[in-house]
This record gives structure tokens, C-alpha cells and sequence, in this order.
């Protein structure tokens, strides 16, 4: 599988797993610590071949997305679920980690993320659901996330994030049906 866009992680051991996964080109941002050269050699690839962010799903990573979305938009958001980026023995968490297969299903999954004022999905929706507050709320905002391929988030950026992706009220409505239902099943 060769990926035309140019694909961020954060260090040398992400690039490793993402070329045993699929033939493509990687900007290292060194973790968390990404400075204006790394962003501006991001910003020209995104110009020139386009940009998929892979980062680890934790905070530095999160953080790291942030930025990029901020200072470089256009660019696509591939993400990996917590429980698939886990190291078979020892302590970490990171793209490092996730099987091939993981990577390449993200990849292929990879969104765009865009600053929107639609708002299909209010907050009361949200909180419907059960994915604001409450018990089980962060788990199920885990679940949804993997469900839509957005990514985790806490309850405050959910809301936001949901806009971004521009996810639609059908879309979110079959995501809690699915979500409901792995809830029954545990």
C-alpha cells in the first residue's frame, strides 16, 4: 500500500512501524517539543503532497495534532485506538506498538478536520447520550471516538471535535446505536 501524502509522527520508532505497515514518507516531530522548522517542512509537504497526522493516543499527541490543526489546516487526521497502540510487555503507549494492519486501517480511515460553525450535534445531545458527565461517560466518549475514527477526547472538546470532523446528526445517531449496543454486550 503506497500513501502519496507525507504522514507526521513523533519519533523514529513511529516511522519504523508505519514503513513495516505501508510504503510512505514521514516527518518526525521529535515528540511533543514541535518547533517552527518541523511545522514549516510540514506546512510545505502539505502544499505539495498533502499531510496525514498519526500521532500516539495520549496527551503529547494530542497536544502535537493541536498545533498542527491550528498552524496548518487541510491537513487529514488518522488515529489509533489506546487499546491498539499498547506494547505487549512493559509500560508506553504509541503508534510504535500498533500491529500493521492497525496502522494501515487508520490511514485509510484518515479524516479531515475543519474549523466549522455547523452545528448538527448540540450539547444536549451529547449529554443525552451519556457522554458528558456521569458515570461511564469517559468510556463511552472512548467508544464513540473509535466508532467515528476521531480519536479520544474528554467532554469539553468532544463538542468541538464533533463540529471539526463535521459529523452529521445520522452519522452520530448510528454511532450511539453502536455504541449502545457494545454496551449491552459487556
Amino acid at each position: 500500500m503506497k500513501i502519496k501524502e507525507l504522514i507526521v509522527v513523533e519519533g523514529k520508532d513511529d516511522t519504523t512501524a508505519v514503513k513495516r505497515a505501508v510504503n510512505a514518507d514521514t516527518i518526525e516531530t521529535n515528540g511533543s517539543a514541535i518547533n517552527n522548522k518541523t511545522l514549516d517542512m510540514i506546512r510545505k509537504a502539505q502544499q505539495t503532497r498533502g499531510v496525514i497526522v498519526l500521532t500516539d493516543p495520549d496527551f503529547p499527541g494530542e497536544k502535537i495534532r493541536k498545533t498542527i490543526a491550528e498552524q496548518i489546516p487541510g491537513c487529514k487526521h488518522a488515529f489509533i485506538a489506546k487499546e491498539l497502540a499498547l506494547p505487549k510487555a512493559g509500560r508506553g503507549i504509541g503508534v510504535e506498538h500498533a500491529k500493521p494492519e492497525v496502522i494501515r486501517e487508520a490511514l485509510k480511515d484518515a479524516q479531515y478536520m475543519q474549523e466549522t460553525e455547523n452545528e448538527e450535534i448540540s450539547r444536549e445531545d451529547l449529554l443525552d447520550a451519556g457522554l458528558i458527565a456521569g458515570p461511564g461517560a469517559k468510556e463511552r466518549r472512548e467508544l464513540l471516538g473509535n466508532i467515528l475514527k476521531i480519536g479520544y477526547t474528554n467532554g469539553k472538546q468532544l463538542h468541538k471535535r464533533l463540529m471539526m470532523f463535521q459529523v452529521s446528526r445520522p452519522e452520530f445517531a448510528e454511532a450511539i446505536l453502536k455504541l449502545r449496543q457494545e454496551d449491552i454486550h459487556e
